[in-house]
């Protein structure tokens, strides 16, 4: 039995500002890819981006003007997470923050720098230091709730969440936390509506269109198909997913029922590419297996996987190998959120924790939003067209990054 549970969880998506929208429409199927707010005639480009947040509902003036949006999403989605696991009363050094973001506030950098070049020195907002650092959000996090345990954030690209997961599992396993406010979050490169920002365009959304990281096809429900033989790219996105994570002891003692627990987690460094995986996918599946170890399970004990799974050619590939050495001959059923809200960045193994959690409490896993024709290298079922039923054990998570970092959780039921 885990000694460290989940809580809660809150989450601002593309799909919807709390767990339940999010749920929601992860079960429908809906895909929440949309031209991007920066797109023109000669610069087509697919995001999921989110609409319609509102930073004033969730944090006072001198933080909203003081943060970049990534911040205020997890400001956002942490205070739905306590509010879930009522909790009103933290023990201050008996609470720690753990976050993971790629690009923290890369955005208020850019948006500086367009400022100078378009407006001069005197146009450019004075509070673009205090935006533009990653350990932001777990700061603003910590500071309104007078937290002095660890806070702690981890840039380990498209792992980031995972890893801070797993930071946070270990900081309560060690005895050095009874509580940890975790997850990820990524975005802010339009405005907190989902409009542009005026006649700023971010930079690197067009660098990772040169790259090729990115997917410009023409059908919106097409743009994001992970394990398809047809996939093309990413499809660019944002948003945060928080939880509480606890002892089992702390939990207890209050009478909290928890959502799910950390069971396990690994990490390690693929060492291969910048931006490629090793092919063969070998490092992939010594992830999962370590992290299968750490909790004490054989793949046979687990039901769903919900994969990176992002839509790129060599990212899948590489990853469809390793669940096939991981799970070759089990019944596993496997997912990506992908296709319904693109790439979150360091925010994509967190709200993939929120669908495996929803798996394992209602038996039911959300399908593969517009993939149909699922590569054939697959030798494991690849849920599409509908939501299938899964069982209320285990599940496994993975976030495979840039530079080559591997993380993978394993999740239980409770």
């Amino acid at each position: 039995m885990s000694d460290v549970v989940v809580t809660g969880a809150g989450v601002v998506s593309a799909l919807g500002h709390d767990v339940d929208s999010f749920r929601a429409g992860l079960s429908a199927g809906d895909v929440a890819i949309h031209e991007a707010p920066w797109a023109d005639a000669d610069h087509f480009a697919w995001w999921s981006g989110v609409h319609d947040f509102d930073p004033a509902a969730w944090a006072d003036p001198a933080v909203v003007a003081g943060s970049d949006l990534f911040a205020l999403f997890a400001l956002a989605a942490s205070e739905q997470a306590l509010r879930q696991a009522g909790l009103t009363d933290l023990d201050p050094r008996r609470t720690g923050v753990t976050l993971g973001t790629s690009m923290g506030g890369t955005r208020a950098l850019m948006k500086a720098q367009h400022q100078l070049e378009t407006g001069g020195p005197a146009a450019v907002d004075r509070k673009t230091m205090i935006r533009i650092w990653p350990i932001m959000a777990a700061a603003q996090i910590a500071m309104r709730h007078r937290l002095h345990g660890p806070a702690l954030t981890f840039c380990t690209a498209c792992a980031s969440s995972l890893d801070a997961i797993g930071a946070a599992a270990d900081l309560i396993r060690t005895g050095r936390a009874d509580v940890v406010l975790t997850g990820g979050a990524e975005g802010g490169f339009g405005l907190p509506d989902g409009t542009p920002d005026g006649a700023f365009v971010p930079a690197v959304f067009h660098s990772q269109a040169g790259y090729g990281v990115t997917n410009g096809r023409a059908e919106r429900l097409r743009a994001s198909i992970p394990f398809d033989v047809a996939r093309g790219g990413i499809v660019v996105g944002e948003g945060s997913a928080m939880f509480v994570l606890e002892s089992r002891a702390h939990a207890a003692a209050r009478g909290a029922v928890p959502l799910g627990t950390v069971d396990g987690y690994a990490s390690l460094a693929d060492a291969h590419h910048p931006s490629s995986p090793n092919p063969t996918g070998e490092w992939e599946a010594e992830t999962m297996t370590q992290a299968l170890a750490h909790a004490g399970l054989r793949a046979s004990d687990v039901d769903a996987v919900v994969a990176h799974g992002t839509s790129t050619p060599k990212g899948d590939s590489a990853e469809i190998r390793a669940i096939n050495d991981v799970y070759r001959g089990s019944a596993v059923k496997v997912t990506s959120i992908k296709g319904n809200i693109g790439h979150p960045g360091g925010a994509a193994g967190a709200l993939s924790v929120v669908a495996a959690l929803s798996a394992l409490r209602d038996g039911v896993l959300p399908h593969t939003a517009g993939t149909s024709t699922v590569d054939p290298e697959a030798e494991f079922e690849v849920v599409t067209a509908r939501p299938g039923a899964v069982g209320s054990g285990h599940a496994q998570v993975n976030a495979f990054g840039f530079g080559g970092q591997n993380a993978s959780l394993v999740l239980g039921a409770g």
